[in-house]
């Protein structure tokens, strides 16, 4: 059991609550803080996948195409990137920086091994689309049935 500072007896249930209440106190005086968000990762992707293979987008907006570099080996897409910082003239400064510039890489599996040979690459408007087609000796092959 609990007990007071001087021996007078107290239910545990109205300690709790005075517990409770205090927490309450404290804590709805406390500052507001905003939740921890990971970064988001850079560039934007999109990923589809199909029996013949995979279509990954990517959203570059104020890159070149010889800015980017795209690797596949076996199943794992890299794509890197880098974007210069933009040239202030003499007696300019920011007022806002809000653009990244530098460079980026980004890496992840796909679910089978990948035609390395045969992905193409397509970049328009700020938006990478790469074709990723399967391996062939991945894909998923038709077994006919004898009987008889």
């Amino acid at each position: 059991m609990l007990r007071r500072p001087f021996g007078s007896f107290a239910s545990p249930w109205r300690e709790m609550e005075h517990l409770r209440r205090e927490m309450n106190r404290r804590l709805s005086s406390a500052p507001a803080r905003t939740v921890w968000q990971p970064e988001p990762c850079y560039p934007a992707m999109n990923v589809w996948l199909s029996e013949n293979g995979a279509v990954v987008t990517a959203e570059l907006p104020g890159f070149e195409a010889e800015d980017i570099d795209i690797s596949v080996v076996d199943n794992a897409l890299t794509l890197k990137g880098h974007r210069e910082a933009d040239l202030l003239q003499e007696g300019e400064t920011y007022h806002r920086r809000e653009r990244s510039c530098g460079k980026f890489e980004r890496s992840f599996q796909l679910p089978f091994p990948v035609e390395s040979g045969n992905v193409e690459a397509n970049f328009e408007r700020g938006v990478l689309n790469i074709s990723l087609p399967r391996a062939e000796a991945d894909k998923p092959k038709r077994i006919a049935i004898k009987s008889g």
